[in-house]
């Protein structure tokens, strides 16, 4: 049965493990206080420099790119949840190193663990997801981890700055106690589930595969090229709606409705998602991202900037629901969780070369040619993803015998 046939009946319940993954990314992100607050700390409590605190924030960043392969390749070599624990607990552990740390070396390491650590689950997560469900049930359970995510987040980015406000150490030790709670909670109610291999058989390498597999690669280019995009609304954007005189706390709710969109939209989109074709949903909401950025370079209100971050926060749902299951129908089942490391890698180029990009595009060609330049950049990749379609079905056919 095709995975748009499925979805006419009745949605079947996800399984208890898949709903114990749920709450741990809920609890997770809503102690995610120290990340959004880190360079506040560093240069109101630890005085150090902005550069400073910049650089350390990057060694975050840094760590952060390296885990995704990390964890991808533990997640296959040593199993998920052994990926998960590590994360969880070792990240507590980093979390205190770096709200105790006083020299800069032991800040540099502590940074760099922190970003290591930290995302060690995500791979490791999709995978889990992917080895639990059928092809058809897995863009709405996608969907609602997205959701978790940015529930939690929401709900941190508030309190955060109210705990900030009694001292900066509190933040430190309840994001350490919510990330012990996430690992207690994979430790209770989340198995293994790693696909044995045959007998004899054994694990082939990760990157002389990945790099061998044209398909996966060209996936990796334009997941590049959409987070180039996606990243212009934490970099370009307040930089364009200042040098149209609106303040910083305008930025501020504006970019809030894209949490609040998702917490609203998500929900009740989550199951319609799945009835669509999965490679061209994820070419038009690349094409909605792209579009909806676009829309900068012909507003100069805040009410305009509001409606560009709703329509490119719609591209946003549609593409995270799909693109955990389309690479896992892409990936082989002995490598799943590398491949969903790559993929969360490619995502973190992105957020590097984005802010780049649009900075610099604003600097020396104007609000208009970059945001004209982000719907082009969308038309692109929504092409070149298009095009892609065939050979992902071709090849989630072969890997699954479902067609999607």
């Amino acid at each position: 049965m095709s995975a748009a046939a499925a979805v006419q009946s009745p949605a079947p319940a996800l399984p208890r493990a898949f709903w114990a993954l749920w709450v741990c990314q809920l609890v997770n992100r809503l102690g995610s206080f120290v990340q959004p607050f880190l360079v506040l700390y560093l240069t109101q409590d630890r005085h150090l420099s902005a550069g400073t605190a910049g650089a350390v924030a990057a060694a975050v960043g840094a760590g952060s790119v390296a885990s995704q392969l990390v964890g991808g390749w533990l997640a296959d070599r040593v199993g998920r949840r052994v990926t998960m624990l590590t994360c969880f607990f070792g990240t507590a552990a980093a979390l205190i190193m770096l709200g105790s740390a006083r020299s800069m070396v032991m800040i540099w390491a502590a940074a760099f663990v922190v970003g290591l650590l930290g995302d060690l689950f995500r791979p490791a997560v999709q995978a889990t997801v992917a080895d639990l469900l059928q092809p058809g049930e897995r863009v709405r359970a996608y969907g609602l981890l997205f959701w978790a995510i940015n529930l939690g987040f929401s709900v941190s980015t508030v309190s955060a700055g109210v705990l900030a406000s009694i001292g900066y150490g509190l933040l430190f030790w309840i994001n350490a106690g919510t990330s012990v709670i996430a690992g207690l909670v994979i430790w209770a109610m989340v198995p293994e589930t790693r696909p044995a291999l045959d007998e004899g058989t054994a694990r082939r390498p990760l990157l002389p595969v990945a790099l061998r597999d044209t398909v996966f690669l060209l996936m990796v280019v334009l997941q590049i090229g959409y987070a180039t995009i996606y990243f212009q609304g934490y970099s370009t954007l307040p930089l364009a709606m200042a040098d149209d005189g609106l303040p910083s706390s305008t930025y501020g709710l504006v970019i809030a409705l894209n949490g609040v969109v998702i917490v609203v939209a998500q929900p009740f989109l989550g199951k319609r998602l799945a009835r669509f074709d999965r490679p061209k949903l994820l070419a038009a909401s690349m094409l909605v991202v792209g579009l909806g950025f676009g829309i900068g370079a012909v507003v100069h209100e805040w009410w305009g900037y509001g409606l560009s971050v709703v329509v490119w926060t719609i591209g946003e749902i549609g593409f995270a629901a799909v693109i955990g299951a389309v690479f896992a129908d892409l990936a082989p089942v002995d490598l799943r969780g590398g491949y969903m490391g790559l993929s969360g890698m490619a995502f973190g180029v992105g957020a590097v070369v984005g802010p780049l990009a649009g900075a610099n595009s604003l600097e020396y060609f104007g609000p208009v040619t970059t945001w004209i330049g982000c719907a082009l950049l969308g038309v692109l990749i929504f092409a070149g993803q298009y095009a892609l379609a065939p050979a992902l079905h071709a090849r989630a056919a072969a890997n699954t015998g479902t067609s999607v």
